[in-house]
């Protein structure tokens, strides 16, 4: 017999059950108390408890005992509870030796053809998403009568078990796990997943901090089918956004007004909207946005934060999560310098009030099914402005003094590029479009002949003239195709240090004049803290950017250190200063630079803002943050090219190829005329393995600008991946007159890849010689860590640490000690290697973590004589390296350890996907240092784990070995390999 659940409070939206049942009304909590006659009662929080209703599932899913193994490969290891759709187990991947998260699905689900078919299309998008606070969905399979879905397992509790035990977070504490889940959605709605179901018990947090987000996908599979089960329920009622109470589709902002309801629920111990019943609930929330925070505990900003995002109409909230992010993000950091627009407080019209009470009264069940139809009075968003390209010409000075000379154009394009649409380039950004730097004068027509011939939309031009001691400036902006004027403005500067503001507002003008609907005010106010600084300043700025732009960068490092003498606040001359030594080899000196910025970003624009943190990320590494920041600049900033190039850079370190060709390819469509871009098109197109698209965007690169040093090591990329050793060494040599350094490199690595170690050996000598010389430590650290590869491979242990070590001192990078460490490892020096990958293994990053991994197992697998145990704990960390980070080393090695005991068909399997993935060692580490070298060994494992499996032409993978190096008789493999093809 059931006792009484009548007045009981819920114990997580803290609301009294006026009705008694079993659940609560708000958020779909389960009361109590069990019958005596239930089974099977999870163990696990906020999981539905089994009903009698439940038997035949309950029968199903009996045989999955603790120890019982499903389809022959799962081990099932704790039942960890039941929703809606079916049962959630922990399990043991045995095939991975992993732990999984295993739900098994209702058969009422799974035997419902249409319901099974968009389950799996939303797999099919949920599995695209790769991000560390998403929990990752792996597959969709069946066996032994029952289907499934496996995901990643994350060993922590549900947000809804910690505001139990809590009741309330503190804003800084409440913040940092908003942060991760901002992430997770952005990425998700990226993907066009929408997660329709936000709420704490689908957030995880584990014991490191790591928060993630589960089950996306999934809610929107059953909306599609009516269900009308427990469970089933189109978005727990507590956390429905006011478009899902009243049944219509929901999109990213619904699941925005989700989080900002959990927001809420964090810092006050309750959900909002409280009311008897679910219906009175959501009426509530269709009205207006709940009681102002009112707690002194929490920051005004946050208040405003959560208001905004809990706007009833979603044209009022925030549009992304990337921009919900950023605010929380500049709240934490203590620079959300701008007021946070809240929604208007006024309630819906009473007619319409009553229209919805009418409807929900009578369509309760569609409602609950998530039917779609009901009171459609809710406006869809308005389309984002498109892609404008802005070219200014030079001013006409007519002033005589230089100061002025490239320091309006610099200031005017960061005022035009304030609107999230226009990317604007001056004569410092010609090479952006592919074009020689500019000699001479950049006048209007010059500036448009420019513009018609790179498809760009709009040309300005302006004007200084003195007036006594006033300053007169005239701007306007034409059509580049018709030079029809858009608009002209004017203005008078009073004095010489009030012209940097005058620019100002005359951008204000011609950004609205182009579409731009951004407050005066507001744009002023992001561009004061950049006139803040010294009229000499910003033109040492503009000198600097002038000879990046014209690749002196040596020169320009020196013109912005100038401009931070003038100003040591100047926060964009320090990032100008760390551009300026990535692009001379100096990694360590960019990095410290980038840094600097970073302590001076509360005086740059807010778009500089979003690109010096990404370019932080991109330079320190750390490439998942990388790609968030520079998601969250393009949520807002939609033509920044830039930061589509940058964000594919990020997205090839995370070996995310297919998502960085998409990236790269909008930029190309923006910038068709872009040199660069079209360079990466065929970087990234080598490495996902279609060469031939890679050596068309080559050509096109070198059509562009015959003298682009990097279109020639594409060039030659392409070359090697189609086999054309002859015609890689040509692209190499061209490559000699634009950069002798990374063209030795490029030799070097194709003499070792045919086995000739002796040429390599003096190239490589020679060229870090030249490096050192020339101040290239990076360079010269590259160059000796494949010297000592080739040390190796000609068994010369003594010189190949010599190498390392020389590696070592000039470079700390993660790469440089991650080659090294394998060299300490293969030459017995255990304790430097286990040194090395205990550095690597403590960084926040996971592509040095997974280096790590790789390492202690390379030395497992090394010092294991015969040690079963210690193969198989190799194995072990080359498959936790590969979760963290999949890449080609890791399969290799993987295969190697595979192959060590006796594991041939799995061997073979890894180094299949390293055949596959060739494109890949065509620069391990994806920065366009050539590393081909690295790739014939497979062919040699290969032929070993075949001939292993006794396969009948296991020889031909050994012969393709020797048709690569056997030519120059140098390579201590081949007496084995050829007396191994004659077999």
């Amino acid at each position: 017999m059931e006792a009484s659940t009548k007045g009981v409070e819920c114990p997580h939206c803290h609301r009294s059950n006026a009705t008694g049942a079993s659940r609560c009304a708000s958020c779909d909590s389960w009361l109590g108390p069990v019958d005596a006659t239930m089974t099977n009662v999870p163990v696990g929080p906020h999981w539905s408890r089994a009903t009698k209703a439940q038997a035949t599932f309950d029968n199903l899913v009996g045989s999955l005992q603790v120890g019982s193994v499903l389809g022959d490969r799962y081990e099932i290891l704790k039942l960890l509870g039941e929703g809606g759709m079916g049962a959630v187990y922990k399990a043991r991947d045995t095939e991975l030796d992993r732990f999984v998260a295993l739900k098994v699905i209702r058969p009422e689900l799974a035997g419902n053809a249409s319901i099974l078919q968009r389950f799996k299309q939303e797999l099919i998008l949920a599995r695209k998403i790769t991000h560390r606070n998403i929990i990752r969905i792996f597959d969709l399979g069946v066996a032994d009568g029952l289907r499934f879905i496996t995901m990643e397992f994350v060993e922590g509790q549900d947000l809804a078990s910690r505001i139990e035990e809590r009741q309330k977070y503190t804003p800084e504490e409440a913040v940092k796990i908003l942060r991760q889940v901002c992430a997770a959605l952005e990425a998700a709605h990226a993907e066009g997943v929408v997660h329709r179901d936000l709420k704490p018990q689908n957030i995880m947090l584990d014991a490191s901090g790591r928060v993630c987000v589960m089950d996306f996908g999934l809610a929107r599979s059953m909306e599609a089918t009516g269900m009308t089960q427990a469970g089933t329920v189109m978005g727990t009622p507590a956390y429905m956004s006011p478009e899902q109470a009243k049944g219509m589709p929901a999109d990213e902002r619904s699941d925005l007004y989700s989080l900002a309801i959990i927001f809420y629920q964090m810092l006050t111990g309750e959900v909002p909207f409280k009311a008897d019943t679910a219906f009175a609930s959501m009426l509530l929330r269709t009205q207006g946005p709940p009681p102002i925070l009112r707690e002194p505990t929490i920051p005004e900003a946050l208040n405003d934060l959560i208001l905004k995002a809990l706007a009833v109409d979603p044209q009022n909230r925030y549009q992304s999560a990337a921009l919900m992010g950023q605010d929380l993000q500049d709240w934490q950091e203590g620079v959300l310098a701008k007021a946070i627009v809240t929604p208007p407080m006024a309630m819906m019209a009473e007619s319409k009030v009553k229209k919805w009470i009418s409807l929900a009264v009578t369509g309760a069940v569609i409602l609950m099914a998530g039917g779609y139809g009901i009171d459609r009075w809710l406006s869809r968003p308005s389309a984002p402005a498109a892609p404008m390209t802005v070219i200014i010409a030079d001013f006409n000075n007519h002033t005589g003094d230089t100061v002025f000379s490239g320091t309006l154009e610099s200031t005017l394009k960061l005022a035009m590029e304030g609107a999230t649409f226009i990317s604007a380039y001056d004569r410092t950004k010609i090479r952006d479009l592919g074009l020689k730097a500019i000699s001479g004068t950049l006048d209007e027509s010059a500036a448009q002949s420019i513009a018609v011939s790179q498809g760009l939309n709009v040309v300005v031009s302006g004007s200084l003239d003195h007036r006594g001691t006033a300053y007169q400036l005239s701007l306007r902006a034409i059509q580049a195709v018709t030079g029809k004027i858009i608009a002209s403005a004017d203005e008078t500067a009073s004095g010489k240090d009030q012209v940097l503001f005058a620019v100002i507002k005359l951008a204000t003008t011609l950004r609205k004049a182009l579409g731009d609907s951004t407050s005066e005010s507001a744009q002023r106010f992001a561009m004061e803290t950049l006139t803040a600084a010294s009229l000499e300043a910003v033109h040492e700025y503009a000198v600097a950017l002038d000879a990046l732009s014209s690749g002196k960068n040596a020169e320009a490092l020196h013109d912005f250190s100038q401009a931070v003498d003038l100003d040591p606040n100047f926060g964009l001359a320090y990032a100008g200063m760390a551009s300026a030594s990535h692009n001379l080899g100096r990694q360590q000196d960019a990095e410290k630079y980038i840094k600097q910025a970073i302590t001076h970003i509360d005086h740059m624009t807010e778009r500089e803002r979003f690109r010096t943190r990404a370019f932080l990320h991109l330079l320190t590494g750390d490439q998942q943050k990388c790609v968030d920041d520079y998601s969250t600049l393009l949520a807002r900033y939609t033509s920044d090219t830039g930061a589509y190039n940058n964000m594919a850079v990020c997205l090839t370190q995370l070996r995310n190829m297919p998502k960085a060709l998409e990236e790269v390819r909008r930029a190309v469509a923006i910038l068709p005329k872009r040199a660069t871009y079209h360079v990466n098109l065929s970087l990234y197109s080598s490495y996902d393995g279609d060469f031939q698209t890679a050596a068309k965007e080559a050509a096109a690169v070198l059509k562009l600008n015959s003298s682009y040093a990097t279109g020639f090591l594409a060039l030659a990329f392409s070359s090697l991946g189609q086999d054309q050793l002859t015609q890689a060494a040509e692209a190499y040599h061209k490559l000699e007159k634009f950069s002798a350094s990374d063209a030795a490199t490029g030799l070097a690595d194709l003499a070792v890849y045919e086995g000739r170690f002796g040429d390599a050996v003096a190239i490589l000598q020679k060229g870090a010689a030249d490096d050192v010389a020339a101040r290239r430590p990076d360079a010269a650290a590259d160059k000796f860590a494949l010297l000592a590869y080739t040390r190796l491979l000609r068994q010369q242990k003594g010189p190949a640490l010599e190498a390392a070590t020389s590696a070592l001192d000039l470079s700390k990078a993660v790469k440089t000690r991650f080659v090294a460490a394998q060299t300490f490892v293969a030459a017995g020096e255990n304790a430097k290697a286990q040194g090395l990958a205990a550095g690597l293994s403590s960084e926040p990053q996971i592509e040095p973590q997974a280096y790590a991994k790789l390492i202690e197992g390379e030395a497992n697998l090394k010092n294991a004589a015969g040690n079963q145990a210690i193969k198989n704990q190799a194995i072990k960390l080359f498959i936790e390296a590969n979760g963290l980070l999949d890449t080609w080393m890791g399969h290799f090695d993987l295969g190697r350890a595979y192959l060590e005991t006796g594991a041939f068909t799995e061997a073979d399997a890894e180094f299949g996907k390293c055949l596959k993935r060739r494109g890949e060692t065509l620069a391990l580490f994806l920065d366009e240092v050539p590393t081909y070298s690295y790739f014939p060994p497979v062919y040699y494992y290969q032929g070993r784990a075949r001939e292993g499996m006794k396969s009948p032409g296991f020889a031909d993978s050994y012969r393709k070995y020797l048709s690569i190096r056997g030519k120059s008789g140098e390579d201590e493999l081949l007496t084995e390999v050829r007396r191994r093809a004659d077999q």
